[in-house]
């Protein structure tokens, strides 16, 4: 499941041409309960997207398919093998031969050595990151003026937990949201894996032209390094987790400056990492009293 209302936060610019083709995000099977009763239920999809730029084979991503284009683009991002959306002319998705076709202006630049060296990641569906993991990491400058009040924290906690979810009808997904400082809900992704639902939404930053130095990124998952490091890269100051985190991802986070929550879930939270972007407010502190 997506949302997507952060368009008319960006004006009309530049977009490749893309194909629409996304996939029901839930199947209904025949199942049996322990007493034996026959019945259905609702179980997420899971489809193999095999990714091709400029005719040449990437890799292929295990998805949910509920915004493919999307994914791919924000997975380029992410990997940094695109460093711009104007660099792509098209992204068509065909599912039946399970296909995502990506056409550059100019070609990928370094990509036999960015493909020769790879790291498996702790992404649900082992996850790879091409290149070096920490390639550039000290470039990064994220925004010192986003602010997060422990009011809106709890306010977003309470969107996502209202929200309609793939995850309450069926299980097996992972969520990644991306909230404006309000908070307003922008987007919200789920897919078999917490890195896919990241780079889908990278993928809609992108087409959408939104910055993330003001927003707060919240995902179900754990905060792996994989994760601090793709959201840094997308700008984000602010990330949350109703999960744990990670050594490494801590770490990282501490050095490009991150405010990184960890555990938040209902009025409980725990603040790992925070130059000074987190406010505890009056209001929230007797709300929760």
């Amino acid at each position: 499941m997506t949302q997507n209302i952060a368009a008319k936060l960006a004006p009309t610019r530049y977009q490749p041409q893309l194909s629409n083709a996304a996939r029901p995000s839930t199947f209904e099977v025949a199942t049996k309960d322990e007493h034996g009763a026959e019945g259905t239920a609702f179980v997420a999809g899971e489809h193999p997207l095999t990714v091709y730029v400029d005719k040449r084979e990437i890799l292929t991503l295990m998805t949910l398919g509920a915004a493919p284009e999307a994914l791919v683009i924000g997975y380029l991002r992410n990997q940094r093998l695109v460093d711009s959306i104007d660099e792509l002319v098209a992204v068509q998705i065909d599912w039946e031969v399970n296909a995502a076709s990506v056409y550059t202006k100019n070609g990928l630049i370094d990509l036999d050595e960015k493909m020769a060296h790879r790291t498996k990641t702790t992404g649900c569906g082992s996850g790879t990151v091409f290149g070096d993991l920490m390639a550039d990491i000290d470039d990064i400058h994220l925004s010192t003026d986003a602010k997060l009040t422990q009011s809106t924290l709890y306010a977003l906690s309470e969107l996502v937990r209202k929200h309609e979810t793939i995850y309450k009808q069926a299980g097996a997904v992972h969520g990644c949201a991306l909230f404006s400082a309000t908070p307003e809900l922008l987007y919200f992704v789920e897919d078999v894996g917490r890195h896919n639902a990241v780079d889908a939404i990278a993928g809609m930053m992108w087409l959408d032209g939104v910055d993330g130095g003001d927003k707060i990124f919240y995902t179900t998952g754990r905060l792996t390094s994989e994760m601090v490091i793709k959201a840094a890269q997308m700008g984000v100051s602010l990330l949350v987790s109703r999960s744990g985190l990670t050594q490494m991802g801590y770490e990282i986070a501490k050095q490009v400056g991150m405010t990184m929550i960890g555990r938040a879930v209902n009025k409980h939270f725990l603040l790992f990492n925070d130059p000074g972007r987190f406010v505890f407010d009056v209001a929230a502190a007797g709300a929760s009293t």
